[in-house]
């Protein structure tokens, strides 16, 4: 076989293997992963550490957790995040960058880039059970965070 078509044979192979790759349909885990919303609750400390004495400190221990699990930023104006009994945290003017984490705190305080303040001065979370609800600025359910008695339960 000469140079040249061993060249010509490779090239055809190459195109063959790479049409193939592209034919080939995607895994389950791919449509997974496209179905996954942008913004999720990934953590939650609904059982402030310590006494439950109503200070600032004790309430700003009581915190949610969201995270942008893209690589691009989201805009959560008019987002919204509620417990069970309808208390309301809205969203104004935030950007959450892209793989970045913003703890929201029930106490009172100053906003920051890491950390966001409800500024209430009544704990939020209940203890022993509650539900956190993540709605987008269109009323749409973005993610729900369980915990006690409602856990797997009730969405």
């Amino acid at each position: 076989m000469s140079a040249a078509s061993s060249l010509a044979s490779r090239r055809m192979l190459a195109a063959g293997a790479v049409f193939g790759a592209a034919a080939l349909p995607a895994p389950a885990a791919d449509h997974d992963r496209c179905s996954r919303p942008k913004v999720e609750i990934s953590a939650v400390q609904y059982d402030s550490p310590g006494r439950d004495d109503r200070s600032n400190r004790s309430l700003n221990r009581e915190w949610m957790e969201l995270t942008n699990t893209t690589h691009h930023s989201v805009n959560l104006d008019g987002w919204t995040l509620e417990d069970e009994f309808g208390h309301t945290y809205t969203f104004d003017h935030y950007r959450l960058a892209g793989r970045a984490t913003v703890r929201i705190h029930t106490g009172l305080g100053r906003g920051t880039r890491t950390d966001l303040h409800q500024d209430r001065r009544h704990y939020v979370w209940n203890n022993d059970s509650d539900t956190a609800t993540l709605r987008n600025d269109r009323d749409r359910l973005i993610d729900r965070e369980s915990w006690g008695h409602h856990r797997g339960g009730r969405h």
